[in-house]
């Protein structure tokens, strides 16, 4: 799973294996360890909940947390719809940005190691 961070946006891209994984054990995550102290160390997991209606995403601990209520997990696992977005409200003035999408290869860079886990391009030719 691949994190990208953009002023108030967050980014996440899964390869098939990471969306399979979500639909079968209903929870994906990955760390980034900067120290080998246990503070050290940022983990993000998108995970399914049947205790959210809307994505909602928790940080607590250096652990980003996004819940994704069941029905959405399940259609976006199982069907042909590439991505979800959300809006998070945070106050008046500002709001989370969140994206949520199924890798695909790069047409650019035919040796990337995740091409083979990766979901195929839809401007691929065949």
């Amino acid at each position: 799973m691949k994190l990208r961070i953009k002023g108030n946006s967050i980014r996440l891209r899964l390869l098939r294996s990471e969306v399979e994984r979500i639909a079968a054990a209903g929870i994906v995550s990955e760390e980034v360890r900067f120290a080998t102290n246990i503070d050290q160390v940022l983990r993000y997991s998108i995970a399914v909940s049947d205790g959210v209606e809307a994505v909602t995403v928790q940080f607590t601990d250096n652990h980003i947390l996004v819940l994704l209520p069941e029905s959405t997990a399940m259609e976006w696992t199982q069907g042909s719809v590439t991505s979800l977005e959300a809006k998070i409200e945070i106050d008046e003035t500002d709001t989370l940005c969140v994206l949520i999408e199924k890798d695909f290869a790069c047409l650019e860079r035919p040796d990337d190691p995740d091409r083979a886990d990766a979901f195929p391009h839809p401007k691929a030719e065949c």
